[in-house]
């Protein structure tokens, strides 16, 4: 019984994780259509779409998942997936583009609300020794929708228009909302209350900052992103000071004194760094040198995420029986290995089958084996009560990283043209991302969940 129940949980809290980070990717192949519907308005406008999802996501991650462990990560969760199926209709229905980013914001806090509640319901259903399969699982989820992103809003685009990408979440989310009243438990830390509001005002306006310089370098002048860049580390920079000082802070920085969270925070950064810029430096060779059409090229890239599917749930094994570092350290190797497979053979002529299948297999797999290490590794030492805080400081780790590694590509590209030669350097970076990786891998060890997870007590931290 208790094993159907796990199922169950572990089923509803990755749909959640799928709809939060497909919506990190399936937008962008629909731009073109969406901007086709807005003639009057700007394309800087109309990239608010994008980054106003990834900036408040970012921005709320660990408030909300704060707010998750003193209010009930089942109440959280449910208040977030309901808030999400009402933003995507409201963005489907959008009649004008301040009206789609509006709704895309709303989103976006929707998806801040998820996403931590979710991995800490999942965790307490499993035991110790089956915790890394089942975040290796929910991890692998959140990269498989964020690769399969720009293949299923093709489809979606191509048949049916660009409403559909937002259309499509409201029944996932109906039935997932079904699901989590009948599979879900309540559980919330009975002794916490909300931390020091300047903490949480400090940490989503540094990390607001922060974003928003980095996607003001997409367009190769980073003279333009330097003062919110700035600004954001000063602010982030009094956060970090101030929380050393509160009685009630929005993270512990004890936290960060252990070794598997901070160096799986650190992993978080450069993977998704190198992982979301591999995702969009793929699409666009397809389509810029290879002249695939969009559809096409969703259909080349399908292979990753398939092969992340299938290296999760092994890779959770391994950082089951071995630690979490192992698997982040496999993983890393995999994922460079493809990169460097991508910079040494692909250019002007097409070799899908000769050279980017394998070379994106090999890519999909790190990527599975990666997010389970880094996932139970960023919880594997904290006492229970801070399951969604540590996932949401990894989660917004994981989305920074993201948004810097695809601002990192755009600049370059803006610089050098779409050119074989200057996706090479790409991808060369990229298995440079993976490198550091597989260090943050050396750096988390053998990690593991453990029967009695406080390392760090309660009383220690707050």
């Amino acid at each position: 019984m208790r094993t159907q129940r796990s199922g169950a949980v572990l089923l509803v809290t990755s749909a959640a994780a799928f709809l939060v980070f497909l919506d990190v990717t399936i937008v962008n192949i629909a731009f073109p259509a969406i901007a086709a519907s807005y003639p009057g308005a700007s394309l800087a406008g109309l990239s608010w779409v994008f980054t106003a999802y990834n900036v408040v996501f970012a921005a709320l991650l660990i408030p909300a998942g704060r707010l998750a462990d003193a209010r009930g990560r089942r109440r959280v969760f449910g208040i977030g997936l309901a808030l999400f199926g009402l933003a995507s209709a409201a963005c489907a229905l959008a009649p004008s583009a301040g009206a789609l980013v509006g709704a895309r914001a709303v989103q976006a806090v929707a998806a801040a609300l998820l996403a931590p509640a979710s991995l800490a319901l999942l965790l307490p259903a499993f035991p110790p020794e089956r915790r890394g399969a089942a975040v290796g699982l929910w991890g692998a989820t959140g990269g498989i929708a964020a690769a399969t992103g720009p293949a299923l809003g093709g489809v979606l685009v191509d048949a049916f228009g660009w409403r559909a990408v937002f259309l499509v979440n409201v029944p996932v989310v109906l039935l997932t909302l079904l699901a989590g009243r009948l599979v879900l438990a309540e559980s919330r830390d009975p002794d916490s209350r909300l931390p020091d509001p300047l903490s949480v005002v400090l940490l989503g306006g540094g990390v607001a900052l922060l974003s928003v310089g980095i996607v003001a370098g997409e367009d190769g002048v980073w003279s333009d992103a330097a003062l919110p860049l700035l600004a954001g580390v000063a602010v982030l920079a009094v956060f970090a000071v101030r929380s050393g000082r509160v009685a009630r802070p929005l993270v512990e920085t004890a936290l960060f004194r252990l070794r598997s969270f901070a160096g799986a925070i650190a992993g978080y950064l450069a993977f998704s760094g190198a992982f979301y810029a591999l995702l969009l430096a793929n699409i666009l060779f397809l389509t810029a040198v290879w002249r695939y059409d969009v559809l096409l090229a969703g259909l080349a890239v399908t292979p990753g995420p398939l092969m992340a599917a299938l290296s999760s749930p092994l890779a959770g094994r391994v950082a089951d029986r071995y630690g979490a570092g192992a698997a982040v350290v496999g993983g890393g190797v995999l994922f460079a290995a493809g990169c460097l497979l991508f910079a040494w053979r692909l250019g002007s002529e097409p070799a899908w089958l000769a050279t980017f299948l394998p070379a994106t297999v090999l890519t999909g797999a790190g990527v599975g084996a990666v997010y389970a290490g880094l996932g139970t590794a960023a919880v594997a030492e904290l006492p229970p009560t801070r399951f969604a805080t540590g996932s949401a400081v990894g989660t917004c780790a994981r989305q920074i990283g993201a948004v810097l590694g695809i601002a990192l590509l755009l600049s370059g590209l803006s610089a050098a043209g779409s050119t074989p030669e200057s996706f090479r350097t790409g991808w060369l970076l990229m298995a440079f991302g993976g490198v550091a990786t597989v260090a943050c891998g050396v750096v988390v060890g053998a990690a593991r969940a453990r029967p009695t997870p406080v390392s760090v007590p309660v009383e220690e931290i707050r």
